[in-house]
Parts: C-alpha cells; structure tokens; sequence
C-alpha cells in the first residue's frame, strides 16, 4: 500500500509541475489510452495468475 501511495504522489507531484510549466501532460491523454495501460497490467495478473496452473497441466 505504501508502494501506491508514493506512486501516486509522485505522479501528482509530475502532473503538478508540467502544468506548471506548461507543456503536454506525461500520459495518454484520451480515456482509450488510459484503457490500454489498464489492459497491459491485467493482462500481466492474468498469466500471473494462470502460469502456475499451466505449469503444473503441462507437467
């Protein structure tokens, strides 16, 4: 939980200072490529989660 916490004060802390300085926000900018990065990281639990019962099927 730690770990969440200072990633997402640090990703304010960024957010904060581009706009500060005015140049172009550091992340996708449309709800569709918010989706992508969501769907790489459950992808990525998903095989997390299934390889060790792939492991043990193919065995």
């Amino acid at each position: 939980m730690k770990t969440v916490i200072i990633s997402l004060l640090t990703g304010f802390i960024v957010g904060f200072v581009f706009a500060l300085l005015k140049l172009p926000i550091p992340a996708p900018p449309a709800l569709a490529g918010v989706m992508g990065i969501v769907g790489i990281y459950a992808g990525f639990k998903v095989y997390e989660w299934v390889s060790p019962m792939l492991s043990t099927l193919f065995k």
